[in-house]
């Protein structure tokens, strides 16, 4: 005889929920293997006769669910082997929904010749769309409070969310985690606990801040978070942004926005990036976020132009983005390993290399210089065209050599006719930025600090005329030049200050 497991469903609740047939295999059972006694039915099984063996115990000695599953499905086909006759294995619910040992013994069962049966019976599906009182045609999405996605932030408000399994307080915080990356935290949810166990079932109500407060989680437990289509809520979503996007290009949109093209707006992309910038030299977080909006607006809108010509959509831009990422980060998602940041970076331009060939760019007669942003600022592509070109031994050995050639374009420049100086102060800041990379200094990074301290200092010379009453006309270069000073002092202190605080 063929060695046969039949796994069938007890059903949400109480032993009303149970099938006839299902009735009729436990009858025939002897004995009867049930994955936890945990369960309404299974003292109503006991008291009729029923010889009930529980794997409770595996939960006790395993360290994780996945463990406890992998054993228990073990035990079941060591049985079934061992039997003359099938053996029956009842689980909650129904035995295909969210039920781990159906899905290993489907897979493992085909591979070791044993016959799989599964019956049904009603699962917590049936109980939450009545108890609840939504229709699942309206669009849900479930989850497994144990192994919930990193964020719900993908969660779409418009359709029911169900989290299943919520077994205690530990898991309903982490469904609460998850519900706050899509839902404001005062958001109302719906718990359920033991749906369809008559004199048991409670169903309560709670801002999703107190989901995790609540007493009474079990294995019955489960949160609904109806759909809803607030405006407030759907505010954080994705989706809803590509909508505002396609509604201001829209025929009934913004007349400004359909009047933008790629170049019409080219220079706000320039724009929104260095502003994103200085929020983040001036570690401001809260005016980062804002204008990263900003970034973000200039990249939906230039996706949708493409979008509305058929050419691609933002979809396509993100779909693109994820496979760049998984394929040049071998040592992530793949069998590559990379020990630190330069093993990482050199795995990260192998794969650049590799796909540029299999888009039939011949690499070997592509100019070392090939890569580097033709509109970039003057400054970071000199840096980003040295570098290339010293990674293939054109370089300079020594700092040292570099001040002999900065002195050299200064020496040049004095004597340097008028037409010639445009190019011999190009040619000094280049040797300048040179030396800035022997040196381990991002020349953009400098200037750029050496600007901000510009500023600030020539801000008080203003603060201080303006103090006295006059303006830059009434001053003259030597008390400027005292202010400045008196600046410059001020900004040593500060720094002492923050360095060596008293």
């Amino acid at each position: 005889m063929t060695p046969t497991i039949n796994v069938i469903g007890l059903g949400s609740g109480d032993e009303n929920q149970l099938t006839l047939g299902a009735w009729k295999t436990i009858q025939a059972a002897d004995p009867l293997y049930v994955r936890t006694d945990k369960h309404p039915v299974v003292g109503y099984l006991k008291q009729n006769g029923a010889a009930v063996r529980s794997f409770d115990d595996v939960y006790e000695s395993k360290r994780s669910f996945d463990d406890v599953y992998a054993s228990i499905v073990d035990e079941l086909l060591r049985l079934a082997k061992a039997s003359e006759k099938p053996v029956v294995y009842a689980v909650p619910g129904h035995p295909m929904v969210a039920e781990s040992t159906t899905r290993l013994l489907r897979e493992r069962c085909a591979e070791e010749g044993v016959r799989l049966s599964v019956s049904g019976g009603e699962s917590f599906l049936d109980q939450a769309f009545s108890r609840f009182g939504f229709d699942p045609i309206e669009g849900f999405a479930l989850f497994d409070a144990t192994a919930l996605p990193a964020s719900g932030a993908s969660l779409d408000p418009r359709m029911h969310a169900l989290i299943a399994q919520v077994y205690d307080a530990h898991t309903a915080s982490d469904a609460k985690l998850f519900l706050m990356g899509a839902y404001p935290d005062d958001h109302e949810v719906v718990v359920g606990h033991e749906l369809g166990v008559a004199g048991r079932e409670t169903i309560v109500k709670v801002p999703l801040y107190e989901l995790d407060r609540l007493d009474g989680y079990g294995n019955l437990s489960l949160v609904w978070v109806p759909r809803t289509n607030e405006e407030a809520v759907r505010m954080r979503s994705f989706e809803r942004l590509r909508e505002i996007v396609d509604i201001l290009r829209s025929p009934d949109g913004c007349p400004w926005d359909r009047e933008q093209t790629h170049a019409s707006i080219r220079k706000n992309l320039i724009e929104e990036t260095y502003e994103v910038l200085e929020t983040i030299d001036d570690d401001d977080p809260a005016a980062m976020c804002e204008e990263l909006g900003d970034l973000l607006l200039q990249i939906m809108l230039h996706s949708q132009m493409e979008a509305e010509t058929g050419a691609f959509d933002v979809y396509d831009v993100i779909e693109g983005l994820n496979g760049k990422l998984i394929r040049r980060h071998p040592h992530v998602f793949g069998g590559a390993g990379a020990e630190d940041a330069d093993e990482a970076l050199r795995n990260w331009n192998a794969m650049k290399a590799e796909e540029k060939r299999s888009k039939g760019i011949d690499t070997e007669r592509q100019s070392v210089l090939a890569g580097v942003p033709r509109d970039l600022p003057a400054l970071m592509k000199a840096y980003k065209l040295q570098k290339k070109a010293a990674g293939v031994g054109f370089d300079w050995e020594r700092p040292e050599d570099v001040y002999a050639k900065v002195e050299e374009e200064i020496a040049e420049l004095r004597q340097a006719s008028e037409d010639e100086r445009l190019g011999e102060v190009g040619d000094l800041l280049f040797a300048v930025v040179n030396l800035a990379r022997l040196m381990r200094i991002d020349p953009e990074e400098a200037l750029s600090a050496t600007n901000r301290k510009f500023s600030e200092r020539f801000g008080y010379i203003e603060e201080q005329l303006r103090l006295k009453g006059k303006t830059f006309d009434q001053t003259g270069l030597t008390e400027m030049e005292n202010l400045w000073q008196e600046a410059k002092k001020l900004s040593k202190n500060a720094r002492w200050q923050k360095d060596f605080p008293d």
